[in-house]
């Protein structure tokens, strides 16, 4: 008989493999902080790392459980060929929470992982009771495209990225210089999946579908997607809620997560 996991505990990571209709099987990697109520973490291009401080957090003061998948194809992670755009890949953690037998799931999305708890939320699983876009992509949004970050430095992606960028974690490897070119290969990953303009011209009207409780949160140093950005993206959800967050940029659960949680936890009451 296997030995039951303590509540509060990190689970081992473990890989799961899915069958999606359609789309073939598919192979997720998963952390799960078990505390009963349901998060899905979905984490943008900068990787796991950049949600991995923030699931912790949230395990520990709401007692909920947190799932923190890593995207097929970003750290290293094997990818399916069928996973060539991002509704797919949406199809993929619906599949998930079948799979695991989740209700009352609330789906928490940082920039490209915004885009996709969009998607996700579209697809009108009965198991996703509400989602959190932080600072989204997808959406185009005229006279406020998001910046291309393939062809910034490190550092000029940390000055696009922070409120401060001294609080911006090290690159591994990267010895604090900030001087690599090129973009990563979690970058590469990213752009696999969004294309080079990361949007779709789809999503906005598409949007209009979307009858859930949606909380748009969003920072307001961020210069990869503007504030102008997130105010359009909640107008295009009927039931959104939009918040500017001071004091932050693109990635407010690394830089303010204190901040983010109790804006998350404000709009929950």
């Amino acid at each position: 008989m296997s030995t039951p996991v303590p509540v509060g505990t990190l689970r081992p990571t473990r890989t799961r493999t899915l069958h999606v209709e359609s789309d073939g099987p598919v192979e997720i990697t998963l952390q799960d902080r078990d505390r009963t109520r349901p998060f899905l973490l979905l984490h943008g291009g900068g990787g796991v790392a950049t949600m991995a401080g923030f699931a912790d957090l949230l395990a520990e003061r709401t007692h909920s459980r947190v799932l923190l998948p890593t995207h097929p194809g970003f750290g290293g992670t094997p990818k399916a060929d069928t996973l060539s755009h991002v509704p797919a890949l949406a199809r993929a953690y619906v599949a998930l929470l079948d799979q695991l037998d989740l209700q009352d799931v609330t789906l928490v999305g940082n920039s490209f992982g915004g885009w996709l708890a969009a998607e996700i939320a579209l697809l009108r699983s009965p198991r996703v009771s509400g989602a959190v876009i932080i600072d989204g992509i997808g959406i185009e949004v005229e006279g406020e495209p998001p910046t291309d970050v393939t062809g910034l430095t490190p550092a000029q992606l940390k000055a696009h990225s922070f409120h401060d960028p001294s609080k911006a974690p090290v690159a591994p490897n990267a010895g604090g210089t900030g001087t690599g070119t090129g973009p990563s290969p979690d970058v590469r990953a990213l752009i696999g999946y969004t294309g080079p303009t990361m949007s779709d011209p789809t999503l906005a009207g598409r949007l209009g579908e979307l009858h859930l409780p949606v909380h748009v949160l969003w920072g307001e140093s961020d210069r990869i997607v503007t504030p102008a950005y997130g105010r359009a993206y909640a107008a295009a959800i009927p039931m959104a809620t939009f918040t500017v967050l001071p004091r932050t940029g693109h990635l407010p659960q690394v830089e303010t997560p204190e901040e983010l949680l109790g804006a998350l936890l404000d709009l929950g009451r």
